[in-house]
């Protein structure tokens, strides 16, 4: 029989963080020796053996308006992908993870050839869009639910569902080391001085170009107003840059910022995401997967976003929960503030990030909150997931082999 074959597509950095393990865990597996994993993925996937055909950075788009400006790509990617996995790629199952605007439609017409799918991470239909069950019915044989809550709505559905954690949960540890983070840092930097010193600020602007251009420029101006206000106290910001394509628009805003204030001490860190975290007394963030890696590092965070106007306007329309940071969702209220669209500006975030550092009380409750969502979501993801993705292949092989 022909060796295991399995297709994956992750759309973007949050993904590959995702999938990685998944496939590290694929490779203990003993039915699952020989397995080939080819599609979209990232770095982390690819160092599992993982063979990325296309490029993920095309479908790294978040929003209406950008999604269209990228629609021609991301349109042609998907008539290859779909014309290869259709053809001599043929897989035994593909695995989708999250990118549902995405990988839903690849999924269905892979669905309907009669190749099994399943899909990682639920798309958000308890925050926004609930429509898309249905679509998710027509497509998924599994949805693999990262968050506890949505294995039910699933299951009322009639859509085979099961709870696999979260990878990020098992990845971090339940008591941070900070002073371990700044000596790390410290080396990453080459500073003779040592680990650093005072009130650290993580600042994590987003993985996407589109997220740069329209936070990372307030971000900066909240870090000015942040200096100013904390005169004479030894701060420092460290910013993880996400991608190296990132990084030559943050150094511009970091040039510019230093020409005005050369006094002020922003770093640059390749990557180095959770070092950045752990170390932090009091994050300044971007929506997104990153603001659960902040909670799990049991941090008080500030969370903004900013999107085109016209996608703000689509997304208000179509979403019904009072929040967007992961957070805040699965606490089921605001225990972090969320600064969005116009909100967001560098007067109140850095109110809100000087209301944290000035009531030390309000931290140790939400560390403590923090924790019990830590131990929700910590399961063995990358094994559950891998075990899914075997039972599924070895049911479709034997199949094949009546």
């Amino acid at each position: 029989m022909a060796l295991p074959k399995l297709a994956c597509v992750a759309g973007e950095p949050s993904g590959d963080l995702l999938a990685a393990p998944v496939l590290s865990a694929l490779k203990q597996i003993p039915d699952m020796a020989g397995l080939e994993v080819y599609g979209i993925g990232g770095p982390r996937m690819q160092a599992e053996g993982m063979r990325s055909d296309w490029p993920m950075d095309t479908l790294s788009v978040r929003g209406y308006v950008e999604a269209i400006r990228q629609l021609p790509a991301i349109l042609k990617l998907r008539r290859e992908l779909l014309t290869y996995l259709l053809g001599e790629g043929r897989p035994d199952v593909f695995l989708g993870v999250d990118a549902p605007d995405f990988n839903l439609g690849v999924e269905t017409e892979l669905h309907k050839a009669g190749i099994p799918t399943l899909h990682l991470v639920s798309p958000s239909i308890w925050a926004w869009r609930a429509g898309r069950i249905h679509k998710i019915k027509k497509a998924v044989d599994k949805v693999l639910c990262i968050f506890p809550f949505e294995v039910d709505i699933y299951e009322r559905a009639g859509i085979a569902a099961s709870y696999v954690g979260h990878p990020l949960a098992s990845d971090i540890p339940l008591e941070p080391n900070p002073n371990a983070a700044r000596q790390k840092i410290a080396q990453l930097l080459k500073r003779p001085s040592g680990a650093l010193e005072g009130t650290v600020v993580a600042v994590l602007p987003g993985s996407r170009v589109s997220e740069i251009d329209l936070i990372a420029p307030v971000f900066f101006e909240t870090m000015a107003l942040l200096a100013d206000r904390l005169a004479g106290e030894k701060l420092h910001f460290v910013i993880p840059v996400a991608t190296p394509q990132l990084r030559p628009a943050l150094e511009l805003l970091l040039e510019r910022m230093q020409t005005r204030l050369p006094e002020i001490q922003i770093v640059l860190l390749d990557g180095e995401a959770d070092a950045a975290l752990e170390a932090a007394d009091v994050v300044l963030i971007a929506s997104g997967t990153a603001t659960l890696q902040a909670a799990l590092w049991k941090k008080p965070m500030v969370i903004a976003y900013k999107v085109p106007w016209l996608t703000a306007q689509i997304m208000k329309r179509q979403g019904y929960l009072p929040y967007v940071g992961l957070p805040n969702i699965l606490c089921g209220e605001f225990v972090v503030p969320e600064l969005l669209q116009d909100n967001a500006t560098p007067e109140k975030l850095s109110n809100a990030v000087l209301e944290w550092l000035e009531n030390p009380s309000k931290v140790s409750a939400l560390k403590e909150r923090f924790a019990k969502m830590h131990e929700i979501l910590r399961r063995p993801t990358g094994l559950l997931v891998a075990q899914a993705v075997t039972q599924m292949m070895t049911s479709q092989r034997a199949k094949r082999a009546q």
